[in-house]
């Protein structure tokens, strides 16, 4: 109930006045493809099992992502990577993940970001992503997630900010993964005890993975780590 009452404050957020308008700008103008799709418009929430001891963290929706389906990484190229790569982890049940119905159902993970609503050029600024915090810090307090995985460097940096880590050692790297010791985040109670891992990927957009950057088998060692540290917990 708090999980559901969280995601529903989530929906609820017009703090980002840019967000705002950019977000409901998409939904009303759409994309030529999708201009059957009424469009969700609004922050997308996370998504997954609620009982998950990994937490994947993303950027932000896409603008025709996203923004149009209202689930995570669902309904662009980025998802189209994404989710086959969970499938074949055995975190998802399928490999598609087209749209909000198509029965697509995660077992032992749970996706979300760090920015809630679709920014122009997939930028949001710092001020906007400290808006979205809290929800962040809501969500790893109820998770306690015994592996957090960034993708890419902006969720990196702002989970080691979150949890006042200011370690020189700890650089943003795919593959790379470090011990993340219980902290405080903004004045919150601990959100984590016991061992927990940070663990580091390329982000799935279509500039990392139709350039060479991220590959197939580059992204299945991630989620194979992931599974190793849940199995051995």
């Amino acid at each position: 109930m708090k999980l559901a009452k969280l995601n529903q404050e989530i929906i609820a957020c017009r703090k980002c006045p840019r967000l705002v308008e950019w977000r409901e700008q998409v939904a009303r103008e759409k994309r030529r493809a999708f201009r059957d799709w009424e469009y969700w418009g609004k922050p997308v929430p996370g998504f997954g099992d609620p009982e998950a001891r990994v937490l994947v963290v993303g950027l932000a929706p896409g603008a025709h992502g996203s923004n149009r389906t209202g689930r995570p990484f669902t309904g662009d190229a980025s998802g189209g990577f994404l989710y086959p790569a969970l499938y074949r982890a055995g975190f998802a049940n399928q490999p598609d993940a087209l749209r909000r119905d198509d029965g697509l159902k995660l077992k032992d993970i749970y996706i979300t970001a760090v920015g809630r609503c679709a920014p122009p050029a997939n930028k949001p600024t710092p001020a906007e992503l400290d808006n979205c915090e809290p929800f962040l810090v809501r969500e790893i307090e109820w998770f306690k997630p015994r592996v957090i995985v960034c993708l890419g460097r902006v969720a990196f940096d702002r989970i080691l900010r979150m949890f006042s880590v200011r370690d020189a050692r700890m650089k943003f790297a795919h593959g790379a993964l470090y011990a993340l010791r219980p902290g405080k985040a903004q004045g919150n109670e601990w959100l984590l005890k016991g061992e927990h891992w940070l663990l580091c990927s390329y982000h799935p957009s279509r500039q990392n993975t139709q350039t060479g950057k991220l590959t197939t088998k580059m992204f299945d060692a991630i989620w194979d780590t992931a599974r190793e540290l849940t199995t051995h917990a």
